[in-house]
């Protein structure tokens, strides 16, 4: 016999059990079936003697992430500010460089003017993208069929700003530039607040992380919903084909619901056979969008050498050999545990990087490869490789029969993120409400007042920021006048020594 519900939602990470906690709180009975041994989805906290706690999957929290802000401080739970006072290091060409703020400074004046256009340009043309509808950009069809690789051998011209700019992508979406489309990562830089504010530390998405790990804000809302959450149920058949939506677990129990709500990756639907069968254009959209690829990684030490030597422990590394592009600090707040999140054979790059022998002797290292975990299929996100947002994207929340669709990839805003996952989840459940009749759909899509304990400061630019000219613009410039024309022979110069690269 199936057991009963009003609603069934598919996936225990934060997406899911907030559409769960928002419908359970509604009055709604609901039954929440996670695959896994743990909740959590693609956060999890690890705990033991050697590191107390340590999350080895999304961890950060920041300003302009007010769902996941006001959820956690409604389940009790704090955040700290990870270190950024002492100095961030720049690693390229094998040496090692400080400085401060979102991105390391540059002193070649080309290479300043082409990094200063990158970061202009990849801001502007976010803007023409909507949030909700990326497809509708009036230039979405020609970008959508750009690789973020085509992007950056269009505009950058140094050396310098494409190596960056590939690390850039790197870091967001763990994917390489050539798999993704330009338009996909456009607009998930811009939802997220633009290029400041996705790679930024202090005042951007890696601000903060959670006292006692992310994982809590799952564990504490399975707290909340007791016996509704099942664990070890992953679900093998969705049928709607009666008055009622049967799902069916692996183990061959029943449930019977008036609705359902998918809250997993959208490739793991895949794993679920489906009566009627999905759609054509949900069918091949979930075929169509791979997870990134991860490995995250802490080293520990006796003591945090880094900060005596005026260092914060971020580091950007810029190194064709490196197993890692960008590193935290992962110190406790009470400066207990000191430890560097990173990525493999990291020792020998970090005590390169610090020019320190005292990295070379980890006391413990803890690592979570998310490419092997089948509840997951790897992380942060899925992407978006060229032609498919604007072929299948508006599908990703478009309802299947009484099959709503969450999970932190259907987000507008911090899609990718823990965020996107409570915004998701929030906004699923409140379609069901509104299709049973007890919200209207003003109320479906709900803005979240800002947080007043992390709010956002806001990203402003320089005149010169703004209005510097790109590299080609400057040769230009150059080319239109005579008075300037040692400076363009300085340029030609620039130029044959390999210092600007054309493709």
């Amino acid at each position: 016999m199936a057991e009963r519900c009003d609603v069934v939602v598919v996936g225990g990470g934060i997406s899911g059990l907030s559409a769960a906690k928002l419908l359970t709180e509604s009055g709604l009975n609901v039954v929440l079936l996670e695959a896994n041994d743990r909740v959590g989805g693609r956060t999890f906290t690890v705990r033991n003697k050697q590191v107390k706690y340590v999350d080895l999957g999304g961890a950060y929290v920041g300003p302009t992430q007010n769902r996941l802000l006001r959820l956690s401080k409604e389940l009790g739970i704090e955040t700290y500010k990870v270190n950024e006072v002492e100095h961030l290091i720049h690693h390229v060409k094998g040496k090692s460089y400080t400085f401060k703020g979102p991105f390391p400074p540059m002193w070649n004046p080309l290479a300043y003017l082409d990094y200063n256009n990158l970061w202009r340009t990849m801001d502007e043309m976010g803007k023409e993208i909507p949030n909700e509808a990326p497809w509708k950009a009036p230039r979405a069809e020609e970008w959508d069929k750009m690789t973020m690789q085509d992007f950056i051998d269009k505009v950058c011209w140094t050396k310098a700003a494409k190596s960056f700019a590939t690390l850039f992508v790197n870091v967001d979406v763990t994917s390489e530039p050539h798999e993704v489309s330009a338009l996909w990562f456009l607009w998930y830089v811009k939802q997220c607040g633009g290029t400041a504010r996705i790679f930024s530390t202090t005042n951007g998405g890696q601000e903060r992380k959670f006292v006692g790990g992310s994982g809590q804000i799952s564990e504490k809302m399975m707290e909340r919903l007791g016996g509704r959450v099942r664990l070890r149920k992953p679900v093998v058949r969705i049928d709607q084909s009666g008055d009622s939506v049967i799902v069916e677990t692996l183990d061959h129990e029943l449930y019977e619901a008036k609705y359902v709500i998918s809250a997993i990756p959208p490739a793991l639907c895949l794993k679920i056979h489906f009566n009627p069968p999905l759609p054509p254009m949900r069918n091949q959209l979930i075929n169509r969008i791979p997870m990134g690829s991860v490995i995250k990684c802490i080293v520990y030490y006796k003591e945090t050498f880094w900060r005596k030597k005026g260092y914060c422990g971020t580091m950007i590394i810029e190194d064709e050999e490196a197993a890692i592009g960008l590193t935290l600090d992962d110190t406790k707040p009470d400066g207990s545990f000191p430890a560097i999140i990173g990525k493999t054979r990291l020792c020998e790059l970090y005590a390169k990087v610090l020019g320190s022998e005292e990295a070379l002797h980890p006391v413990h290292y803890e690592e979570k490869n998310w490419c092997e975990e089948q509840y997951s299929g790897g992380c942060y996100t899925a992407y978006f490789p060229p032609g498919i947002m604007t072929q299948y994207g508006r599908i990703i929340r478009q309802p299947v029969g009484r099959i709503y669709f969450a999970g932190t990839e259907t987000a507008t805003e911090w899609s990718g993120y823990m965020e996107g996952a409570v915004q998701a989840g929030e906004r699923a459940a409140r379609e069901i409400l509104f299709a049973m009749r007890k919200i209207p759909d003003s109320e479906i899509w709900k803005p979240e007042p800002e947080s007043v304990d992390v709010p956002a400061l806001p990203i402003t630019t320089t005149f010169w920021e703004r209005n510097l000219p790109s590299v080609p613009g400057l040769l230009k410039l150059i080319g239109f006048s005579t008075f300037l024309t040692s400076v363009a022979a300085a340029g030609l110069l620039a130029y044959k020594k390999g210092l600007l690269v054309r493709n």
